[in-house]
């Protein structure tokens, strides 16, 4: 009855013994299970076929619920094994070359890019605190009144006429107000308002040495960064220069030593105000590894010390979905060593000076998502377990058998589309090196080859853009192919139609009732005929299965497409060959007669 529900599986098979109430493959009891073997010409133990389904009886054998659950019984998942190591793992030829690693920089170099240097503090900072030499600005108003410019003597003091001096050395510039404004009460407790500013600050000169680009004396302000005096110095050694042990050195002794990991990770510098004559001492560069692959950061990062455990290098290089597996090589005791390990395990792993790490996203899913489109009824997105088949598959999805053509079922699939646009690749590459670069003898021949230069490069053109469709074939002749379903794979529906597509190169390209009997010649007739450019030799025939084939005594089914290529119009039979044989490849791949 039309509009009923039933899984395409049931659709595709027949089986005597089995009832109507049966719901799905699954649910078959052994016996059953082995007839439906027997009638699909495969046996549970027969690896190296792929089964086919019987499709020339239609009876359906039961309704499917789309929501049963397929068969769990999948083969075993195939591993690969590091020989050196017993762990599991892709074999690396290689780790980085010179040249990658040399591309690769220490965690926190781009912050000596430049834009220290070019912007700084204008020490006006709440923070900063007055140092002799200063200048402030104070205006005072109401019972006194004072317009000037102060500067800060050598004994920390400004002098404030009627009020006297009065101690600023070592205040913030936010308390500089208070401090004031509490020094002229004194004299003046009521009716009096101040004003003051910090207008100029001393400048002070700071030695940076060590491990830098170019060290020297440079000049700032007191409350300029360590990062400022650094860029100035052009940032760290890269190769030999600490990024996290970086000493503050004053009269001689070390007042502060930096981690710059603690400003590039959680933004913190906490450093004490520069003075004249302290000096930055970038020390030797401590232990580091090397990480690159699926992470975020990939860095030449440096550890505090040996021992690190790896989970510290998986917070530094900020791990990306999916990661799965780490492969450390290094140097232990003078040996090497490589070691292929899960990310639970890397964690606990102790990293050395040297070691250089791949991220991997390497775990193989337990699961597969397919796709469904055309004529079906349910949603179209599938979640199936690893190394599912095509009719497990179909026995979850219900159909309208009035309205779906289950016999002419196809698969789209991403690998198949990437090989078909590879081949077209090669094959127009092969054109290209092939006529475009070809000498002429004469001047006649040398302008024949320029016009068919200009024919093949446009043709090129257009052929690159082409996007093959992937289009997997997977019935014929009342069989069905049960291949193992990849991720991503799009199953296709059709429905069933009484119509036949006429196109390419034919006056007016439509879509005609199909009449059994009706021939080829016919249907081109009835589409106005052949164009002038038409190729009457190349006349393809479009199943509604993906299958491509040439119309020579071919009967026409419903639901078929009639595609007339295009001649080629060259003197040179070698480039009309190799053209006509590209068009046919396009059009079997993505069913388009692409024009010259």
């Amino acid at each position: 009855m039309k509009g009923t529900k039933q899984g395409i599986a049931a659709l595709l098979l027949s089986l005597v013994s089995v009832t109507a109430s049966a719901q799905s493959i699954s649910d078959l009891t052994p016996e059953q299970r082995e007839q439906l073997e027997q009638r699909m010409g495969v046996t549970a133990s027969d690896s190296n076929q792929t089964p086919t389904s019987d499709m020339s009886q239609s009876q359906v054998f039961g309704d499917v619920d789309p929501r049963s659950p397929l068969s769990t019984q999948f083969a075993e998942q195939q591993v690969r094994s590091s020989w050196s190591t017993g762990t599991y793992g892709p074999v690396m030829e290689e780790m980085l070359s010179p040249e990658e690693r040399n591309q690769i920089r220490p965690f926190g170099a781009e912050v000596f890019d430049g834009g220290f240097r070019v912007k700084r503090s204008d020490g006006l900072n709440p923070q900063y605190r007055i140092l002799p030499g200063d200048q402030i600005t104070l205006r005072v108003w109401g019972a006194t009144e004072v317009d000037s410019v102060l500067s800060v003597d050598a004994q920390g003091f400004v002098f404030i006429p009627s009020v006297g001096p009065v101690q600023v050395q070592g205040v913030t510039a936010a308390q500089l107000n208070s401090v004031i404004t509490s020094a002229i009460k004194t004299t003046y407790p009521k009716n009096v308002n101040v004003y003051t500013n910090v207008q100029g600050v001393q400048p002070v000169g700071v030695m940076v040495s060590g491990f830098v680009e170019r060290p020297g004396k440079y000049a700032g302000v007191p409350s300029d960064s360590i990062l400022y005096f650094l860029d100035q110095a052009s940032g760290i050694d890269n190769k030999l220069g600490s990024f996290r042990n970086i000493d503050l050195i004053r009269n001689g002794e070390v007042i502060k030593t930096f981690d710059l990991y603690d400003f590039l990770i959680d933004g913190e510098l906490n450093q004490p105000q520069l003075q004249e004559g302290d000096t930055l001492l970038v020390k030797s560069r401590g232990p580091q590894v090397t990480v690159y692959g699926d992470v975020g950061r990939a860095y030449h990062y440096e550890l505090k010390s040996e021992g690190v455990k790896g989970r510290r290098i998986e917070s530094l290089a900020r791990l990306n979905p999916g990661v799965s597996h780490a492969l450390v090589v290094g140097t232990r005791m003078g040996n090497p060593v490589a070691d292929y390990v899960t990310i639970d395990q890397f964690a606990d792993e102790s990293l050395a000076d040297g070691d250089e790490i791949a991220f991997f996203a390497d775990k193989r899913a337990d699961q597969i998502v397919v796709q469904v489109e055309g004529k079906y009824l349910g949603q179209s997105y599938f979640v199936l377990p690893k190394n599912a088949r095509l009719m497990e598959f179909l026995n979850t999805v219900a159909v309208d058998p009035q309205e779906t053509d289950y016999k002419n079922i196809s698969i789209r699939r991403q690998s198949v589309a990437e090989r078909q646009k590879k081949a077209l690749e090669e094959s127009l590459n092969r054109l290209e090196q092939t006529y475009l670069g070809a000498p002429s003898s004469t001047a006649e021949e040398a302008s024949v080859r320029a016009q068919e230069a200009k024919l093949i490069s446009e043709f090129v053109q257009k052929a690159r853009n082409v996007k093959p469709s992937g289009r997997l074939v997977v019935s014929n002749d009342n069989q069905l192919v049960d291949i193992r379903l990849q991720h991503g794979d799009v199953v296709t529906l059709p429905a069933k139609t009484d119509s036949v597509l006429v196109s390419g190169e034919v006056y007016v390209p439509q879509s005609a009732v199909y009449v059994d009997g009706k021939s080829v010649e016919e249907y081109i007739n009835g589409a106005g005929g052949f164009t002038q450019r038409a190729n009457e030799d190349r006349i393809l025939i479009v199943r509604q299965n993906g299958e491509v084939i040439e119309s020579d005594n071919t009967d026409l089914r419903p639901g078929d497409e009639v595609l007339v290529l295009p001649a080629v119009s060259s003197k040179n039979l070698q480039v009309a060959q190799s053209i006509t044989q590209i068009i046919y490849q396009i059009a079997v791949a993505t069913k388009v007669a692409l024009d010259l």
